[in-house]
């Protein structure tokens, strides 16, 4: 007879046990890892204009300011969030970029030559204001 008459015991060793907690652990450490805000706060906006870093703002305290070139931007921070509320550029995308408040994100005024960038918590040494 060439089939098997009992099922075929399979029985897990302690390495596969092993093996499948070690899979398990890295997978919920790279989810973690990859979640918007999850290693960072975002505290700090940059505002860069024709490619040259303006200045630093929080994004803890609640303002309103324009960006003044070929057009205007006003831009408004409420709540830890970002947004260009108001633009006279053709298209305004900018505008249609909505709120944003993850490290990394940016809002682009093309037209304007205008860009928000959300940092996350400043590193100990940084300069967190500029002027110019």
């Amino acid at each position: 007879m060439h089939g098997f008459s009992e099922p075929f015991p399979l029985k897990p060793r302690l390495g596969d046990l092993l093996a499948v907690l070690l899979v398990a652990v890295l997978g919920v450490g790279v989810f973690l890892a990859f979640l918007p805000g999850s290693s960072q706060t975002p505290q700090t906006l940059e505002i860069y204009q024709d490619g040259q870093l303006l200045r630093r703002v929080s994004l803890t305290e609640d303002q309103t300011f324009v960006m003044e070139g070929a057009y205007k931007n006003t831009v408004e921070i409420r709540g830890g969030r970002v947004a260009i509320v108001e633009s006279d550029c053709p298209g305004e995308d900018c505008v249609h970029s909505g709120w944003c408040n993850t490290p990394g994100q940016s809002i682009v005024c093309l037209p304007n030559r205008v860009e928000l960038r959300i940092l996350g918590t400043p590193q100990e040494g940084e300069v967190d204001g500029v002027s110019g």
